[in-house]
Formats: structure tokens, C-alpha cells, sequence
């Protein structure tokens, strides 16, 4: 039975078989956690499955790659020199999933070199800062952010009574772009707004819809086209 203190022992001296499970495990359990956070922190529609998945599996390959190269220099720079060789296509648009692949990839290699205290804490610390970051100001985005867009007759005077009906719903509004339309008999406007609460934007579409002559009705929240 081999020995708990050895079973634990850290460096990269070759592993044992019990201490290269043991290593594997601490990778996939951590990087499940990264993977876990990253869910729940994601501001988008919908994430992507394969990346959740690659953060998991990312952590584990870097354990593999540290237990493989062990303390043996010239084996780490052949393992280096094959990485080289590989293109990654894949076109990481957010810069902030790069930091979460970042950090499987860390805890993978903490985890490869036996670095079991610094790989659970290092994945709590960071954990905790995504969630405060995200839950904080810093993270909050401007959930009622729009676009407002429409088109009024030419000689309907609109613009005071769209002013009118914009200043109790909204907390901020800008207009900006009109052009013609409809061989110029109509003006098209785009406002860029922001409502007061999620539940104005039902009434202001409505309050809207009573002008006479307006047509093209049309209000885009920022939630309604975040990235995919």
C-alpha cells in the first residue's frame, strides 16, 4: 500500500500509477469546476458546448503533457517542438473565454506537477473572482439598452411627440440616424435608447403604436442579440 505522504508528494520526479489517477482526477475535477463557473457566469443566449467541454478535457490533456515530460528536459522541449507543429484553428472570439482556457490549462499543469494545494486553490480564488466580477457592476451590461426604429409621415411633426412619449419610459434617449423613405414622403428614425426597468418596454412600444401614421415599428434590446 503506498503511503499517503508520498502519494502527495509534488515535483516532477516520474509518478507513480496511483499518483498519475490521483493527478488526472485532481485535473478533471477542477477543470469541471472552471467548466461549471464558466456556465454560469456566460452572458450570451447560449454557450457553447464544446467549449465547456474543452475546458475540461484541456485540463486533463495538460496533466497528461506534465506527467509525460516529468523532469526530463529534452523530452519537454521534443513535447514543445510536436505542440509547435500543431495549428490551432479555432477562433476564440471573447476575450474572456481565453482566460478561461487559460485557467484549465493551468490547473492542468499545477496538477501534472503534483501541485495539488495550489491547483484547489488557485481554481477557488479564480472561481470566487469570476463570480464576484460577473455579479458586480464591472459585469452588469445594460440590460435595457435598445434600438428603436420606425417611420412617420413627412408632416406628422413627430419629433416632439416622440420626445413626449420617450421621456417617461426611458432614462436616457438619442436619436441617431434619420433618412428618407417611401420617395420621401416619410422620415425613418433610429433612437438609441435606455429604458427605466425591463417592464417599460411593453408599454413604450404601445404608447408608440397609438401615434398616428407611424409604421415599422420596431424596438431591439441589447439581450435580444448578444452573441451566440
Amino acid at each position: 500500500m503506498i503511503e499517503t505522504q508520498t502519494l502527495f508528494s509534488t515535483g516532477l520526479s516520474p509518478a507513480s500509477m496511483e499518483q498519475a489517477v490521483l493527478c488526472l482526477m485532481t485535473a478533471f475535477v477542477l477543470g469541471s469546476i472552471i467548466a461549471f463557473v464558466y456556465q454560469k457566469t456566460y452572458q450570451g443566449l447560449s454557450y457553447s458546448r464544446s467549449f465547456v467541454q474543452s475546458l475540461i478535457l484541456g485540463a486533463i490533456v495538460a496533466t497528461i503533457l506534465m506527467l509525460a515530460i516529468g523532469d526530463n528536459l529534452a523530452r519537454g522541449l521534443g513535447i514543445l517542438g510536436t505542440m509547435a507543429l500543431v495549428r490551432f484553428r479555432t477562433n476564440v472570439r471573447d476575450s474572456r473565454d481565453m482566460i478561461f482556457v487559460f485557467a484549465a490549462l493551468s490547473i492542468g499543469i499545477a496538477s501534472g506537477v503534483r501541485a495539488f494545494s495550489i491547483a484547489c486553490v488557485g481554481t477557488a480564488v479564480f472561481a470566487l473572482a469570476a463570480l464576484v466580477v460577473e455579479w458586480s457592476p464591472m459585469g452588469r451590461t445594460q440590460r435595457f439598452d435598445g434600438m428603436l426604429r420606425f417611420w412617420l409621415p413627412r408632416d406628422a411633426g413627430g419629433a416632439e411627440t416622440i420626445r413626449a412619449i420617450l421621456g417617461p419610459h426611458c432614462r436616457s434617449f438619442v436619436l441617431v440616424a434619420v433618412r428618407d423613405v417611401g420617395k420621401g414622403d416619410a422620415l425613418e428614425y433610429a433612437y438609441q435608447v435606455k429604458l427605466k426597468n425591463q417592464d417599460t418596454h411593453d408599454t413604450l412600444v404601445d404608447s408608440l403604436a397609438d401615434i398616428p401614421g407611424i409604421g415599422g415599428l420596431t424596438l431591439m434590446l441589447q439581450d435580444a442579440h448578444t452573441e451566440l
